[in-house]
């Protein structure tokens, strides 16, 4: 199902100016043509070097069971991601609009998705989880994921760590702690301490290679926590956008000699320091 042709989108400059102000705007129910913008009290993040890799992930990612691409199908993850989740009886706070706004930022190089596909029985390529979310000066504010296969959203989690560090990521932000999140590394802290990371982050951010011209270009197939302050630490140089990065990471599992399974250069990338 596709959102209203008369749906009015959240203007981009706004919904981006709220995203560098530590705010973002939910909706009550699918059809809800209102917004609300939220400004949470304590703050889920989680540290690029805090991500923790359980043996059976890291198994699951050098296996290959899913091939991962980023910005390859856009509207089909936030369609996922707003889908009702089985036995949570719950409305989405994905409405239309906003699916429509975000949208509309993916299409001028500001939201990103990161896709897992699994093969059927007659070689047709399904989407079984992903995740998608906003990017600017080396912040990924994650909205949402699914999962429609057993680990599918967490092999979508690790690419897009290692795709962060590997382009020079200062923040990734979860909005909102949940034990799933919690068994991934994420942390909670207050907001106050939220926006100075995300100040810092914005005011030491040096960018990198361009972000990709035109909208939703596909890039390729394919430890304990330490203190919150040090996701913002590092952030000097030249920091590539989600796309950019996820395409330098490919290329170095290739150059690694892994372009057969790059999920094996992501969990031993992620192992060294996890």
């Amino acid at each position: 199902m596709h959102a209203p042709a008369l749906t009015t989108i959240i203007e981009p400059g706004l919904l981006m100016l709220a995203y560098r102000n530590g705010i973002f705007p939910m909706a009550d129910h699918r059809d809800d043509p209102e917004i609300f913008w939220v400004e949470p009290r304590k703050r889920a993040i989680l540290p690029l070097d805090g991500f923790i890799l359980s043996r059976s992930l890291a198994r699951t990612l050098r296996r290959g069971r899913f091939t991962v691409t980023c910005n390859a199908a856009f509207a089909d993850v936030m369609e996922a991601c707003a889908a009702p989740r089985a036995g949570s009886g719950g409305e989405s706070w994905i409405s239309h609009r906003i699916a429509a706004s975000y949208q509309m930022l993916h299409d001028l190089g500001h939201a990103h998705s990161i896709e897992c596909w699994q093969a059927d029985a007659d070689g047709a390529r399904r989407l079984v989880g992903g995740l998608y979310g906003v990017g600017f000066d080396g912040v990924f504010c994650g909205e949402s994921m699914f999962s429609r296969e057993r680990d599918a959203s967490k092999v979508a989690l690790a690419w897009l760590v290692a795709a962060l560090r590997r382009g020079k990521a200062a923040l990734l932000d979860c909005q909102f702690i949940t034990s799933h999140l919690a068994s991934l590394g994420a942390v909670e802290i207050s907001q106050k301490r939220y926006v100075g990371l995300l100040q810092a982050a914005q005011r030491d951010y040096a960018p990198g290679a361009a972000e990709p011209a035109g909208a939703g270009a596909a890039a390729g197939p394919g430890a304990g926590v330490g203190a919150p302050e040090a996701v913002a630490a590092g952030a000097a140089g030249a920091v590539l956008a989600l796309p950019d990065a996820f395409a330098a990471l490919l290329a170095d599992a290739a150059a690694a000699g892994s372009s057969s399974s790059p999920g094996n250069f992501i969990a031993q990338s992620l192992t060294q320091t996890s």
